[in-house]
């Protein structure tokens, strides 16, 4: 997003119900314009990019989901720590078929619960792999999006080499590890916030900026989601928030568009002006929370009506019109 040209990871976070798996796939649009691939990967396994995409429930495969303005292609993909690991085992350990033996004993959930800190490794590992795969002179995905775990956990997923280094110091999994650290680390990557304009959402917007610096993780940009455009004029607001808009002038209103021009209608479309005067300010104030974060921020509208693939085709043109990518 941006000026992430060099970019090959994009991981998206946010607060819990801020839209993040929505931006997330916004943003695999945007990117793919123009004739690019990108791949979109999950790893909660909610199936949320399938309900998003509007496709069968994901497997552990890579598959089309959307296509894009000017020829690009989204392919999407459900990361599954089980899969991973017999993927994992049959690439390192050479176990073929002994990994899903292994399996049926109950090791990857053994492995882990003593070691939660695998989990992450072999969730990010797929990321990791998707980013460095060519085919021929070409990298295979011209970038990869990640819908990664809430504000709360990312830094915890995405620093694994501290998850792992009491497991394995040395071995495959340690080698993983260190190689999955150097690229999140690293100017290919980029992790960007969701937010909306509301007090929890924007503090923890802050506590994450603030922990990803902290771990040396870049971060990337703020997408403000869910912008509702104010319906009074500035000059008008001061007024409407106490409740004080001129009487004439809001029957008169009511006149010029044919509706009933009543006292107890004015009274009612002053209550409801003096909440939205209300809300409009306290956006304005967590906004102003959100600009001093230092990050590039980019907003996106509310949809009314849902997020379906047409709408997700609006929200990937207003990150690309606001110059994200």
């Amino acid at each position: 997003m941006g000026d992430w040209e060099g970019v090959r990871l994009h991981v998206v976070t946010g607060k819990g119900g801020t839209g993040k798996t929505t931006v997330a796939g916004a943003l695999a649009m945007a990117l793919a314009a123009g004739g690019r691939r990108v791949l979109i990967a999950e790893v909660e396994e909610r199936q949320g990019l399938a309900q998003l995409f509007d496709v069968p429930p994901l497997a552990y495969e890579e598959q089309r989901v959307a296509s894009a303005p000017g020829g690009g292609e989204v392919y999407a993909l459900a990361i599954d720590a089980r899969e991973a690991m017999h993927e994992y085992l049959a690439m390192f350990y050479r176990l073929g078929r002994a990994g899903r033996a292994l399996d049926k004993l109950g090791f990857v959930d053994f492995a882990t619960t003593i070691a939660p800190g695998l989990r992450d490794v072999l969730l990010t590992g797929k990321a990791y792999e998707a980013t460095r795969r060519r085919t021929g002179d070409h990298f295979a995905y011209d970038a990869v999006v990640l819908d990664a775990p809430p504000t709360g956990r990312v830094v915890r997923f995405l620093d694994v080499t501290t998850s792992v280094s009491s497991l394995a110091r040395v071995g495959p999994i340690n080698r993983q590890a260190n190689s999955i650290t150097d690229l999140i680390h690293s100017p290919r990557t980029a992790v960007h916030v969701v937010t909306l304009l509301e007090d929890m959402p924007v503090q923890e917007t802050s506590d994450a900026v603030a922990a990803l610096q902290a771990a040396g993780i870049p971060v990337g940009a703020v997408v403000v989601n869910q912008v509702r455009p104010p319906h009074l004029p500035a000059r008008s607001l001061p007024a409407a928030r106490r409740g004080r808009l001129d009487h004439d002038d809001v029957l008169a209103g009511l006149r010029a568009a044919g509706l009933p021009a009543t006292d107890a209608v004015v009274g009612l479309l002053t209550g409801e002006a003096a909440d939205h005067a209300e809300r409009t300010a306290l956006e304005q104030t967590q906004r102003a929370l959100v600009d001093d974060l230092g990050r590039p921020v980019y907003e996106l509208p509310r949809v009314a009506d849902g997020i379906d693939p047409t709408a997700l085709y609006e929200l990937a043109d207003a990150l690309a019109e606001q110059g994200a990518v």
